[in-house]
C-alpha cells in the first residue's frame, strides 16, 4: 500500500512545482489559448493564457509511477504500463492538436480525420495488447467479457472486444475534452474519478480471487489491481497539483493534451479493472455533458431549433447568468454525487456476489 501513497504524493509535488515552470516556458514561447468568437463573452479575457498544460500532469504521473517502482523495488505490471501508454499516447495526439492551434493560429487544430486516426491507432493498439500478457493464472490486463462491477459470464470475443474498447476510449476521451472549457472543471471532476479508481484497485486487490473468497462467494479476477490503484493515485495526485494553477482564474489550461490523456486514463482503468459499464456512473459528469452536445446537435438537425443556449452544457448555464465559479462548483457536486453512487453500486455488487 506504500506504493499508492508514494505515487500520489510524488505526482502531487511534481505537478504542483512543475506546472508554474511550464507556465513560464509556454508564455515565453507565446503558446496561448485561442478563444472562439461565438463563445461566452466572459471567456474573451482568457485569450493568450498558456495552454497544453496537460504536459505537466502527464509527465508528473509517469515520473511518479516509475519513481515509486524504483523506491519500493517493485516491478511495473502489464496493466499499469498499458494504462500509462494509453494516457501518454492520447496526450501526444492532443499535443499535436494544441500545437497546431497555438502555432498555426488555427482554432480547429488537427484536421478531424488526422485526429481520429491518431486516437484510433493508440486506442486499437491498447485494446489488442490488453488481451495479451497472461499471468500465471491465465489473466490478461483486459477481458473479452463485458463488465459492470466485474466480468459478466459471457464473452464477446476478441474482435468485438477490440471494437468496443476503441469506442469506449474514444467516447471517454472526447467526453473529458468536451467538459474542459471552464477553469478547473475537468481537472476537479477527474480527481474524483481517479480517487474512485484508487479505491476500486485497492478493494479488488484485497478481495482478489487469487487468495480470498467472501462469505457471499464474491471475489475479483483482475490481473494487477494494486498496480492500477498506483496508476490512479499518481493521476489523482498529479491532477490535484495541476488544479492549484488551473482553478479560477486559471494560469494555464490543460488543452487537448490533457483532456484526451485523462479520458484515455479513465477508459484504460475501467477496462483493466473490469468496471467498463460502471464508468458511465463514475464519469457521470462527462456523460451528461456529452449527452448535452448530442441532444443539441440532434435537435438542431431534426427541427432547426436548439435545446440549450449553447453546448456543451456548462456554457448554457454561463449564458443564463451563472458565474463561471458557480457552474464549476455545482458541476463538481454533480460529479461527486455520481462517484458516490458509482462506488455504492460497486460495493453492492460485491455484497450480492
Amino acid at each position: 500500500m506504500k506504493q499508492i501513497l508514494f505515487s500520489g504524493m510524488i505526482g502531487l509535488i511534481l505537478s504542483l512545482v512543475g506546472t508554474p515552470a511550464l507556465i513560464k516556458l509556454l508564455a515565453r514561447q507565446g503558446y496561448g489559448q485561442y478563444i472562439r468568437d461565438d463563445g461566452p463573452k466572459a471567456h474573451h479575457s482568457k485569450k493568450g493564457t498558456p495552454t497544453m498544460g496537460g504536459i505537466a500532469f502527464i509527465l508528473a504521473t509517469l515520473i511518479a509511477y516509475f519513481a515509486t517502482k524504483a523506491i519500493t523495488g517493485d516491478t511495473p505490471t502489464a496493466s499499469g504500463l498499458l494504462v500509462l501508454f494509453l494516457t501518454a499516447g492520447l496526450g501526444l495526439v492532443g499535443f499535436l492538436d494544441d500545437y497546431i492551434k497555438v502555432v498555426k493560429r488555427r482554432s480547429l487544430g488537427l484536421r478531424a480525420k488526422a485526429k481520429l486516426a491518431g486516437q484510433s491507432i493508440v486506442g486499437l493498439v491498447f485494446a489488442v495488447l490488453a488481451l495479451q500478457f497472461h499471468d500465471d493464472r491465465g489473466l490478461s490486463p483486459a477481458s473479452e467479457k463485458l463488465s459492470f462491477v466485474r466480468d459478466f459470464s459471457w464473452s464477446i470475443g476478441p474482435v468485438l472486444f477490440v471494437i468496443f474498447a476503441y469506442f469506449m476510449i474514444a467516447a471517454t476521451s472526447n467526453g473529458v475534452n468536451l467538459t474542459d472549457g471552464l477553469d478547473g472543471l475537468a481537472t476537479g471532476a477527474s480527481v474524483m474519478a481517479f480517487g474512485a479508481y484508487t479505491f476500486i484497485g485497492v478493494w479488488e486487490y484485497t478481495q482478489s480471487c487469487a487468495y480470498f473468497i467472501s462469505a457471499t462467494g464474491a471475489c475479483y479476477d483482475v490481473r494487477d489491481p494494486l498496480d492500477l490503484a498506483v496508476v490512479a493515485s499518481a493521476l489523482m495526485g498529479s491532477c490535484f497539483g495541476f488544479l492549484w494553477w488551473n482553478t479560477s482564474p486559471a494560469k494555464i489550461f490543460m488543452g487537448d493534451t490533457g483532456s484526451l490523456a485523462l479520458g484515455g486514463a479513465l477508459a484504460g482503468l475501467a477496462i483493466c479493472s473490469r468496471t467498463e459499464l460502471l464508468l458511465i456512473m463514475l464519469g457521470g459528469l462527462f456523460m451528461i455533458i456529452t449527452l448535452s452536445v448530442i441532444i443539441q446537435v440532434g435537435s438542431f438537425r431534426m427541427t432547426g431549433k436548439r435545446v440549450f443556449k449553447m453546448a456543451p452544457l456548462q456554457h448554457h448555464f454561463e449564458l443564463k447568468g451563472w458565474s463561471e465559479v458557480l457552474v464549476v462548483v455545482r458541476f463538481w457536486i454533480i460529479q461527486g454525487l455520481c462517484v458516490a453512487v458509482g462506488l455504492g453500486l460497486f460495493y453492492a455488487g460485491y455484497r450480492t456476489g
